[in-house]
């Protein structure tokens, strides 16, 4: 793509009413559709994607996705093929999802990353998630999914295969193995040993 190109189609999307301040930056390609009302920040890179209305996007980087009405991605947020946000998604600052689909008002706010998952509607996502979707064989990946109002606490790191049931909550620091019923609380860390040192005089 020259940079007359580039330039052609931003203007384009100006005109269909995207706000884009500063074009220095921005690269859409010609695959992609954006919505009214939506804010692109410098640093964004738009390739295959569908954007709909009212959405920010501030350095975020995505390929062959969607992106529902209203959410609000950034900084700094890589959107892998395969993922699709449906409305009103908040994704924050280094978060990397593939292939997973998310609900509603759901919240990834900040260092996080989540492959080939379904995460439910109005899911907190603390921070520090780390998804071991990884089978083993080349090419296997295992699918996770996160119900409806889960809670995930920072610092989890979750091995799929594993459902977390709806309204579930895991606790801080915990790494999250096994299944969690819905509305339960799963804990799955060390116990804290702290031993006094005895140091000597000089």
């Amino acid at each position: 793509m020259t940079n007359e190109q580039r330039l052609a189609i931003i203007a384009r999307h100006i005109a269909a009413g995207v706000e884009i301040s500063c074009v220095d930056g921005v690269i859409i390609d010609e695959h992609t559709t954006i919505g009214a009302g939506s804010v692109v920040y410098p640093g964004t890179m738009l390739r295959n994607c569908m954007v709909g209305s009212g959405v920010t996007l501030n350095h975020v980087q995505a390929q062959d996705c969607t992106i529902g009405d209203g959410c609000t991605l950034g900084p700094w947020v890589h959107l892998r093929p395969g993922t699709v946000l449906s409305e009103n998604v908040r994704v924050g600052n280094f978060v990397e999802i593939k292939n997973t689909q998310v609900g509603c008002g759901t919240k990834i706010s900040h260092l996080s990353y989540l492959g080939d998952a379904t995460v439910g509607e109005q899911v907190n996502v603390g921070c520090g998630l780390a998804v071991a979707n990884y089978g083993g064989q080349k090419g296997v990946k295992h699918r996770t999914v996160i119900e409806n109002g889960a809670f995930i606490g920072c610092n989890n790191a979750i091995v799929a295969p594993v459902t977390i049931g709806e309204n579930a909550y895991t606790a801080a620091g915990s790494t999250i193995t096994e299944n969690v019923p819905a509305g339960a609380l799963a804990i799955a860390r060390a116990r804290q040993v702290t031993k006094l040192l005895f140091l000597k005089k000089k």
